[in-house]
């Protein structure tokens, strides 16, 4: 099983942590069944920019972009060449190695 290193964040994980996934997993998905509440504005059906994450190593592991999230990616916070969506980015084998940025499009959260 892959393993995905999530640099800290001050909100999520602000000491940072590894966790497992299963192979064919989403980031987003593996970081939400690990306790780390990423956010995912669009229920991970590739509408919004939410779960923007930047994967610092492992990137190529990943399965490729389609044109939907290259899209979408253009309106994200903090973009950079090795951006994904953290809903679209399946694991293969390979470990990797996330940073989830600061901010989002999302500045203000509600919180209920």
């Amino acid at each position: 099983m892959p393993i995905i290193k999530i640099l800290p964040h001050a909100e999520y994980c602000p000491k940072g942590v590894e966790i497992q996934a299963t192979t064919g997993t989403s980031i987003c998905e593996a970081l939400l069944e690990n306790g780390i509440p990423i956010e995912h504005a669009c229920d991970m059906s590739c509408a919004c920019t939410t779960c923007h994450v930047v994967v610092r190593e492992g990137f190529n592991s990943l399965n490729p972009l389609d044109e939907n999230e290259e899209d979408l990616l253009d309106r994200a916070w903090g973009l950079e060449p090795n951006s994904r969506l953290s809903c679209q980015a399946f694991l293969a084998q390979q470990d990797v190695v996330v940073e989830i940025p600061k901010y989002s499009i999302n500045h203000a959260k509600e919180n209920h």
